[in-house]
């Protein structure tokens, strides 16, 4: 058992340590990041309910089953503690801090969902599922966060918009990836390998752009000398 803990928890403790030290300017508290991570694990056992129950009294076709039952089920839970729990923090200062706690609480979900995973079909799945699920939520989170710190810092009409893409975006990309984990067995590399690579590629681009801008009520602060 403790080599499937061991498997199932390393990938996401590496991703999480690779975001957290990409901080740029001042790295967030262990011990909010971690009880955000402990919020996302906590989170899978309602998502578990509430995804046997609508699976259990409906019959849901795949397109319903990777778009809403896991993807806007999932990324709405994690969204919503997110903002409740980091989000309306005073240590949330900086556009980047919605990167650290969206993405602690993504792999906080992705460690334990993993733990049940490999105690079910093996260790030998430990690979493949760092590559594919638990990096999956973690650039979710990247996504989700950027687009919260983009929020944070914004008022008006732009904040609105910022929160609602911190949400829709992450939906969105997680049902497609869940759609093409459903569709096909045979095939999945073709389709995932390339799915993937822009994930990454589109998750490291937020990092860079959060990480090259600053809390503008801080300038404004240090300007006047308040």
């Amino acid at each position: 058992m403790l080599a499937v803990i061991s498997a199932a928890v390393a990938p996401a403790i590496a991703l999480l340590s690779f975001f957290y030290l990409k901080d740029k300017y001042e790295t967030e508290p262990l011990s909010l990041v971690v009880k955000v991570y402990i919020f996302g694990v906590l989170l899978v056992f309602p998502v578990m309910v509430l995804q046997f129950g609508f699976k259990e009294e409906m019959d849901v076709p795949l397109f319903a089953d990777a778009f809403f039952v896991s993807g806007t089920l999932e990324e709405f839970l994690k969204w919503f503690l997110v903002f409740y729990g980091a989000y309306l923090h005073e240590e949330f200062n900086e556009p980047y801090d919605g990167i650290v706690y969206a993405t602690a609480l993504s792999l906080g979900f992705a460690s334990l969902e993993n733990i049940f995973y490999l105690y079910t079909f093996g260790i030998e799945e430990a690979l493949i599922r760092a590559l594919l699920p638990v990096s999956g939520h973690a650039l979710f989170g990247v996504i989700m966060g950027f687009y919260l710190g983009k929020g944070k810092f914004s008022t008006g009409k732009k904040k609105v918009i910022y929160l609602s893409l911190s949400l829709i975006i992450p939906v969105l990309l997680h049902g497609i990836f869940n759609s093409l984990l459903l569709s096909s067995t045979k095939y999945i590399f073709f389709y995932m390998f390339p799915f993937m690579i822009f994930l990454w590629w589109f998750a490291l681009r937020k990092v860079r752009i959060a990480n090259s801008s600053l809390n503008p009520y801080r300038n404004a602060d240090a300007k006047t000398g308040i």
